[in-house]
Formats: structure tokens, C-alpha cells, sequence
């Protein structure tokens, strides 16, 4: 069901100044040691993770991603030059869609080399330093290739000497992935551990899982300056009839539906059918959520802190609205708080 964007809308709306020794390197340990704002009615409130089972209800539902990020980040040669390719969406059993690097001097039919007796074929080429890769295997042999020769595909503002190291290897994958598919982790599922599983599970909070296997284009700058007509990336995911069920009864019950991060919450907005009522899904989604749009599914969300003028600060700001948003990054920034991938995390309530 597509949403309409406000037209009105502009980038500059969404930006604000972020110091660069905010962004977190790496994450703390142990990851629930995370500081949590929490954005509500009252204001805003210095937490951390581990207080979530105390700021959450018994029958309230936490719904997590369950997607596996694949070292999806590839060094190789074309012709003795050098190429760095980052996998971002899966189209055949051996076929993917990449960003290259540098892709100018990529041509059709060129073979790119990874290691010996490991390398793709350029396919074609698409706009701003995409192609497609026809690799030499596919299924589980392709997996166990990228496993033996690939690096975690972090975001550009965690500054690595060549590919991701072993300890991201643990450090970018939550504790909930189970299925290969995703280049970019569900950061706000990186803050849980057995112990904030346990404390959750004595406080009567439920868990489900839906998958979305998030892409590179989530990091893709956005470079219109009408928010309307930026053109999100497709991703796929799947909501399955156990999890519809859940939500459906915890409505019901009048307790919340939480997303935990982003991902997770697109993806339930996105299986609402015509009707209004949240449905089986599998498929792809390209939504797109911007202060204005009414949330069918979600009552809370989960999240860490995203980029200035990026679509991931516009969905916040929808949920909990644009101004609130302003001051809590203004708090977040003045008092400390670890931004991106391996930062904190906020709890907003959905604004209605």
C-alpha cells in the first residue's frame, strides 16, 4: 500500500551538525551496556539498555529481524586493476546487483577476479556505480566463497584499513540472524544479549521474528532537495502467519507492538493490505516513511541514532515527530551519546 509524501517536505528540514568523534567505531561491551534516550510524552530520559524490560508493559511484543548479514564487501582485480565491490541485492542464485569501485572503468563482459579460481562477470551496468555480477558458483558454494574472501560490508563512516576484522565479523551480526541475505545489520538488534532475552522473557514481554534483508541502499545518500522525490531501494522480506497472529491478538489485548529497529518496522507498515490490516507478506518493499505518514502496525520503536538528512532520520521523526526528534539528537550530541551502527539506541513512542 503506498503512502503519499508531504511535497512540501524539504532535506534541509532533516539536517543537523554531528561532531565526528560521536560516531562509534566500535560497540560497547557488553552490547547491552549501550546508554537508551528514551523519547516520550514527558520529555526525555537518560536510560540504558538494560532498563528496556522496565520501560516495556507484560504482553507487550518485541518484533526483532531475524536476517543474516553476509560478508557482502569483495576486493578484486579486473586486468591487473584494482575493484572493491559491495553486494546489495540478490537476483538470481549466482547473479547480484553491486556497487563498484571504481565502476567507470568497468565494461560489460569483464571478468573481475577475487581470488584464484574465484571471480564474477560484469553483467551490465547500471546508474551511480552500480552493476550486476554473474559469479562463477552460486547457493551454498557462492556463501562459503564470500565466507572464505569477503569482509563485512560496514557502513562508510566505520573507518577500517581494507576489509571489516574478525571481531566485526561477531560484532555487526545480531544475536537474532538466521537467514542469509542482508548487507547492512538490523543495528538496533545488536544491543541484546542472553541476559536482556532472559530479563525480558521474566517480565511477561513476547518475541517474533519477521526477515528483511536490508541493502547497501540504506547508506545511499539522499540527493533531491523535495524529500518526495527521492526513489528508495527495494528490499525483501517476510512476514509470516504466526507473527501476523501475534500482533493481531497483542492489539487486541491492548498492549504495544515495538519494533526493534527500523528494518523491522518498515516491513510490518509495508504488509498492511488495502484494507488497513496487517497480512502475510512476502515480497519486496520500498517504502518510504516521512513525518506525515500514519502508522497501521507499530506503536513503539527501537532504534539507534541515524544520519543528518538521511531517510532512516525522517522515519524517526515521523514516529515521534520532526521537532521532538531536533531536540532529542540536540541532547543525544551534547551529552555524549555513541551515533550509527556501533552507537546507542533510542525508545520512541509512535505519535498519534
Amino acid at each position: 500500500m503506498k503512502n503519499a509524501i508531504d511535497p512540501t517536505l524539504t532535506l534541509d528540514q532533516f539536517d543537523f551538525e554531528l561532531p565526528p568523534e560521536t560516531i562509534a567505531q566500535r560497540p560497547v561491551s557488553p552490547r547491552d551496556a549501550a546508554r537508551l534516550l528514551l523519547v516520550g510524552e514527558e520529555g526525555l530520559e537518560d536510560k540504558g539498555v538494560l532498563d528496556l524490560p522496565g520501560l516495556l508493559e507484560p504482553g507487550d511484543l518485541l518484533v526483532t529481524n531475524d536476517t543474516r548479514v553476509i560478508p557482502a564487501r569483495l576486493l578484486g582485480k579486473r586486468r591487473g586493476a584494482k575493484v572493491e565491490v559491495t553486494l546489495h541485492k540478490m537476483e538470481g542464485p549466482n547473479l547480484w546487483r553491486a556497487f563498484a569501485r571504481p565502476a567507470k572503468k568497468l565494461k560489460e563482459g569483464d571478468q573481475v577476479d577475487f581470488a584464484e579460481n574465484f571471480s564474477a562477470l560484469v553483467q551490465r551496468k547500471g546508474e551511480m556505480g552500480e552493476v550486476s555480477l554473474a559469479f562463477d558458483r552460486e547457493g551454498p558454494e557462492l556463501m562459503h566463497a564470500l565466507e572464505a574472501h569477503g569482509g563485512m560490508p560496514l557502513p562508510p563512516y566505520i573507518k577500517r584499513q581494507g576489509l571489516a576484522d574478525a571481531q566485526d565479523k561477531s560484532d555487526y551480526q545480531t544475536l537474532f540472524a538466521e537467514k542469509d541475505g542482508a548487507v547492512a545489520a538490523p543495528t538496533a538488534g545488536l544491543h541484546f544479549t542472553p541476559r536482556l532475552i532472559e530479563a525480558l522473557e521474566a517480565k511477561g514481554i513476547k518475541r517474533t521474528t519477521v526477515t528483511l534483508h536490508v541493502g547497501a541502499g540504506t547508506f545511499l545518500p539522499v540527493k533531491v532537495d523535495k524529500v518526495a522525490e527521492h526513489k528508495m531501494h527495494a528490499e525483501y522480506g517476510e512476514v509470516d502467519q504466526a507473527t501476523v497472529d501475534l500482533i493481531e491478538n497483542t492489539k487486541k489485548a491492548g498492549n504495544k507492538v515495538v519494533a526493534v529497529g527500523t528494518t523491522s518496522l518498515r516491513l510490518l507498515e509495508s504488509a498492511v493490505g488495502e484494507d488497513g490490516k496487517l497480512a502475510l507478506f512476502a515480497g519486496e518493499t520500498d517504502i518510504f516513511i516521512t513525518p506525515g505518514y500514519r502508522f497501521k502496525v507499530v506503536d513503539r520503536l527501537l532504534t539507534n541514532f541515524h544520519l543528518p538528512k538521511s531517510t532512516l532520520f525522517m522515519l524517526v521523526s515521523a514516529v515521534a515527530g520532526l521537532e521532538t526528534m531536533q531536540a532529542a539528537y540536540r541532547h543525544a550530541i551534547e551529552t555524549g551519546y555513541r551515533f550509527y551502527s556501533y552507537g546507542d539506541c533510542s525508545l520512541l513512542t509512535v505519535k498519534r
